[in-house]
């Protein structure tokens, strides 16, 4: 079961993780189990773990010491039995001496550390994850040998996420299935601020987001299936960006 810390409001991700019972908070109409309860014995996968909030920080601690977890808005808690593996591109050190991020957790979570380098220091690999990503688009689809170069010669400041959205943007636009470097939307020069990156990516995600709001004439249920989000998630995404 994976989630993803930094996607959702605060008080969602806790309901994701940790679970709640019926009137926890406005809107719960029901009892729900998080991702702990579900996995039952299986692997659960945070992403973006340095995003967690400070309260869900300690309720995750319990689950990795004591292996229980206490649904929001219950006083008894639950037994668990999960793997836990955790990613972040955040520096958890400096986050630890800047007291942002729990350094209880830090060491637990820190058993068998794992670290990818960044997409730009691994050469060709990109081409091999540019075809992963086109093939779930459409099997279809190819590159040109002037677009596989571009993909090689680009800086990556936002790694595999950047490689996804630039792919996801150019398998709209290859008409006749072959991507050219037209089709790539990244700038002329090689080296890009990450800050360039984030901003564009907030850019991309405001249009998406006006675009399904728009088709559905503000109606957030449908634009929210459109996206192929949960209504909770698309409006978080619009006060995020701010479109209220």
């Amino acid at each position: 079961v994976a989630l993803n810390c930094a996607a959702l409001a605060e008080h969602l991700v806790m309901s994701d993780l940790f679970g709640h019972v019926r009137g926890a908070f406005t809107g719960a109409d029901r009892d729900r189990a998080g991702v702990f309860e579900s996995a039952r014995g299986g692997t659960v996968f945070l992403d973006e773990i340095g995003d967690l909030a400070a309260p869900a920080q300690g309720m995750l601690l319990r689950v990795l010491q004591e292996g229980e977890v206490r649904r929001l808005g219950e006083s008894l808690p639950r037994q668990v039995d999960v793997r836990v593996v955790a990613a972040t591109h955040r520096d958890l050190e400096e986050q630890v001496r800047r007291s942002e991020f729990r350094q209880d957790l830090f060491y637990r979570l820190r058993v068998a550390l794992v670290t990818l380098p960044p997409l730009a220091r691994r050469g060709h690999d990109v081409l091999l994850l540019a075809e992963t990503f086109l093939t779930r688009h459409d099997p279809r689809l190819r590159l040109s040998p002037a677009a596989r170069a571009r993909l090689v010669g680009h800086s990556w400041p936002g790694n595999v996420r950047e490689l996804g959205n630039v792919l996801a943007v150019a398998a709209a636009l290859a008409e006749d299935g072959v991507i050219e470097p037209g089709h790539l939307d990244l700038p002329d020069t090689a080296e890009t601020p990450a800050t360039d990156y984030h901003q564009s990516l907030e850019a991309f995600r405001r249009r998406l987001v006006q675009e399904a709001l728009a088709a559905a004439a503000g109606n957030r249920a449908e634009a929210a299936r459109r996206l192929g989000l949960s209504r909770q998630a698309l409006s978080y995404l619009v006060r995020q960006l701010r479109l209220t």
